[in-house]
């Protein structure tokens, strides 16, 4: 199981909370739970982490500026980006 904690500053306003979660249930094996009160989504998941990226794009598309806290996850950061073949 890998876990990751985002502060997102305004997460808590409505229209952010639905927008995050209609976003986040569509993730295969997540659990998450937002802590309001600081603006931290707690995250877990059962077995493949999506791509930095992706959190990304999710957090960019509900205007959200992403913040991790801690270190990320080794399973994040070791996907090799894409080589030029010769």
């Amino acid at each position: 199981m890998v876990e990751i904690e985002v502060y997102a500053d305004g997460v808590c306003s409505p229209d952010k909370m639905l927008g995050l979660a209609l976003e986040l249930d569509v993730i295969p094996a997540l659990r998450y739970k937002v802590d309001t009160d600081h603006d931290i989504i707690y995250m877990e998941f059962a077995r493949e982490v999506p791509r930095l990226s992706t959190f990304e794009a999710i957090f960019s598309k509900l205007e959200l500026a992403l913040k991790f806290v801690g270190r990320l996850p080794e399973e994040m950061n070791s996907r090799k980006k894409t080589q030029r073949i010769f």
